[in-house]
């Protein structure tokens, strides 16, 4: 029985949630997505000749981030990838 009211209450703390986020989902998709975007511009941005001073720190996080490298540069409006040395299209 008091299982039976933890799974209830559960459920309606779930469905309680999305209903309060509902109107947040598209603000916050964009939030995220343009916080990926600068996330990528700073890794890559050695690469596109940009200094970047966390070079360093960003070189080992390149590998792990190229299958996303040309979603990300068509989303910033470039057609083509903007290094010489790497081509994705």
């Amino acid at each position: 029985m008091a299982g039976r009211i933890i799974g209830a209450l559960r459920r309606l703390n779930e469905l309680g949630t999305q209903y309060y986020n509902a109107p947040y989902r598209a603000a916050i998709a964009r939030a995220k997505r343009d916080e990926e975007d600068l996330f990528m511009l700073l890794v890559f941005s050695e690469m596109m000749g940009i200094p970047n001073p966390a070079a360093w720190s960003t070189l080992e996080l390149q590998p792990l981030l190229m299958d996303r490298f040309h979603d990300w540069h068509t989303r910033m409006g470039m057609e083509r990838s903007p290094l010489d040395h790497f081509r994705c299209c």
